[in-house]
């Protein structure tokens, strides 16, 4: 694989390592990178953001980057999340490709060069890891498939693990998304609303765990499935609210309209014909009629106040701009 940097990128391949309480792991991940990133000759760099350890992590990165200049680290005065070490982590990152993976030892470094090639020469956007054959009890595997399952549904992307912590990517799309709260596991989502669509998928080894424990719950996949809502409405209609509470809004009171109109009608045609009819509003349908109304005059206010906070936002004509030809702006910087 050839040595030579394109200008702009001061090393090849970043990788980011969010971690917690993985003390005994760090040596032996950070040998392995450097075993196997060394024999295909890439340069790289190599960022581990401690997320509030309680265990001695930030002083086995400390040595870590004493012993090898390859080796960066970011401490957190608490524990914010792997989304947010991440985020991070994605701040601080040079090279022209950017991994990330786990630190227990269950992502092999030696799918590095590989996903590198698929960012640099296939021309994907994101690559997703795909742990086919899984060391995990089935109290998570079961769950993870229904996750994945419900994510490719309401996405449109067909990959088969999203929440695979080996994952590469252009720098440009790390460069342009935010990843907060728990939304880790929506990357790939979030890229694709980003622009980015040139999202593949590749099978990776999957290592049993040999230091520590999981640090991850089965509440993770109620946060996940909430977090796959947010992530969708505010894709879709961030800058266009109206779109979506107008919408909901009119069906709503329309179909109250149209309840209370059959009703009135229904009555004057009865009364018209002599026939006994009940008063419209001792009608249980009456009420339901009235709330779809109600219902529907508060989502279309909330639709019009929403276009107003979006209007007077300070973003809101910030727009991800690809290249540039002879303008006289700077190009984006990624």
């Amino acid at each position: 694989m050839s040595k030579r940097l394109p200008h702009s990128f001061p090393v090849e391949l970043s990788i980011v390592i969010p971690l917690l309480n993985e003390a005994e792991s760090l040596p032996e991940l950070t040998s392995w990178i450097r075993r196997v990133l060394a024999q295909h000759g890439l340069t790289y760099e190599v960022i581990l953001v401690d997320d509030g350890s309680t265990d001695n992590s930030w002083e086995v990165i400390e040595e870590l980057a004493e012993t090898d200049t390859h080796v960066r680290g970011i401490r957190f005065n608490r524990n914010y999340g792997k989304s947010a070490a991440l985020n991070v982590g994605f701040r601080e990152t040079i090279g022209r490709v950017v991994c990330t993976m786990d630190a227990d030892l269950q992502d092999s470094p030696e799918e590095l060069p590989e996903l590198y090639r698929m960012i640099t020469k296939d021309g994907f956007d994101l690559v997703s890891g795909w742990k086919q054959k899984r060391y995990d009890p089935l109290s998570k595997t079961i769950p993870t498939k229904l996750f994945n399952g419900v994510t490719r549904w309401i996405s449109g992307i067909q990959l088969h693990d999203f929440n695979c912590g080996l994952k590469a990517y252009n720098q440009r799309v790390v460069k342009s998304i935010e990843v907060y709260g728990e939304m880790h596991r929506y990357i790939p989502v979030i890229a694709k609303w980003s622009g980015f669509r040139k999202i593949g998928e590749k099978v990776v080894q999957h290592q049993e765990r040999k230091y520590g424990v999981t640090k991850f719950g089965l509440e993770r996949f109620v946060y996940g499935f909430l977090d796959l809502l947010s992530i969708t409405f505010v894709s879709r209609f961030r800058r266009r609210p109206m779109h979506f509470f107008g919408t909901m809004g009119t069906l709503s009171f329309v179909l109250g309209m149209l309840i209370t109109l059959w009703l009135v009608g229904e009555k004057v045609y009865l009364a018209f014909h002599n026939l006994k009819a009940r008063n419209v509003t001792d009608q249980p349908l009456f009420f339901l009629a009235l709330v779809a109304v109600i219902i529907g005059v508060l989502l279309f206010l909330t639709g019009f106040l929403a276009e107003l906070i979006q209007l007077n936002g300070p973003n809101r004509n910030d727009y991800l701009v690809r290249d540039r030809v002879n303008s006289i702006h700077s190009p984006s910087s990624y």
